[in-house]
């Protein structure tokens, strides 16, 4: 947890860090990664919610995507290299935590870790059949290369195939090269429409789980920022507009994915770091 400071002191700092000598009243500019594709919609969520935090402190700001299109893995070394932008969000590993300065507050309470699988209509039946973690063992994964997610399912014996290009794994998947593509819970729905053209649907039966947050992360010197988006989080949950956040945009997805009629199977994160918070229940969804 980063050190507590005052609302006042965080802010005044936090408009230095932006804006070097500019006066205090001026709105600042916060930029985040724009999206990778224009069916990625990943990037909502995460700006509706960063935005909610800062609304909760006192400093004027705006956000604003950065003017190029990012992959994650460019995102997370312009962060590092403190260029184009000011804020990140991702899943943590060590790795990242070493480089990056984590604002521990997982920003979908533990749903990314909940994966389910991406196909191809025509091996539904396929998927329906598969009765232990070793059959699918078997079968070609789609990841990107420098996804923490990578590593879990290699480190768990998975087969896993890793690409530069997210749009990418679902012309794979479509065509055959990888077997399925596991997403989280926060993301499969909107990818299987946005790719229903490709008849990618979501698999019958079976999810995969491993403990696993995703956080914002800012450039390791950037520390004000970090503690006025954290200061916002913890006020945004204590007031409950995070949870009505949260539930507004993921309710219908657990609702739809009906975990209690699947076949979860348990995976070891190796990568996880030793402060995640996992003593914060309130941080975390319970099934």
């Amino acid at each position: 947890m980063l050190s507590t400071m005052t609302s006042a002191y965080i802010a005044l700092w936090t408009l230095l860090v932006l804006s070097g000598h500019a006066a205090l009243s001026q709105e600042r500019i916060i930029v985040y990664p724009q999206p990778e594709s224009e069916q990625d919609q990943r990037t909502i969520y995460p700006v509706k919610l960063l935005n909610l935090a800062l609304h909760k402190t006192s400093v004027p700001f705006r956000l604003q995507p950065s003017e190029e299109r990012m992959p994650q893995g460019r995102a997370l070394l312009m962060l590092k290299q403190d260029q184009i932008v000011h804020v990140v969000w991702s899943m943590t590993s060590t790795e990242r935590e070493a480089q990056l300065l984590p604002i521990r507050i997982p920003i979908y309470k533990g749903l990314i870790g909940w994966r389910l699988l991406l196909i191809k209509a025509q091996d539904q039946d396929k998927f329906r059949h598969i009765q232990a973690v070793k059959d699918l063992q078997q079968l070609k994964v789609g990841q990107g290369h420098d996804w923490p997610d990578t590593a879990i399912l290699r480190h768990n014996g998975f087969q896993v195939t890793g690409v530069a290009n997210y749009e990418s794994l679902f012309d794979m998947l479509q065509k055959g090269r990888i077997d399925f593509f596991p997403r989280s819970i926060v993301e499969i729905w909107a990818e299987a429409e946005a790719h229903q053209h490709q008849r990618l649907v979501v698999a019958p039966r079976l999810a995969l789980q491993y403990p696993t947050a995703f956080y914002f992360f800012v450039n390791k010197q950037n520390r004000q920022l970090a503690q006025l988006i954290e200061e916002g989080l913890n006020q945004a949950l204590k007031d409950g507009s995070f949870n009505q956040l949260f539930d507004e945009y993921h309710q219908s997805f657990l609702q739809r994915a009906e975990l209690s009629a699947r076949q979860v199977f348990a995976l070891d994160n190796p990568i996880l770091p030793q402060n995640t918070p996992l003593q914060r229940q309130e941080l975390w969804y319970k099934r």
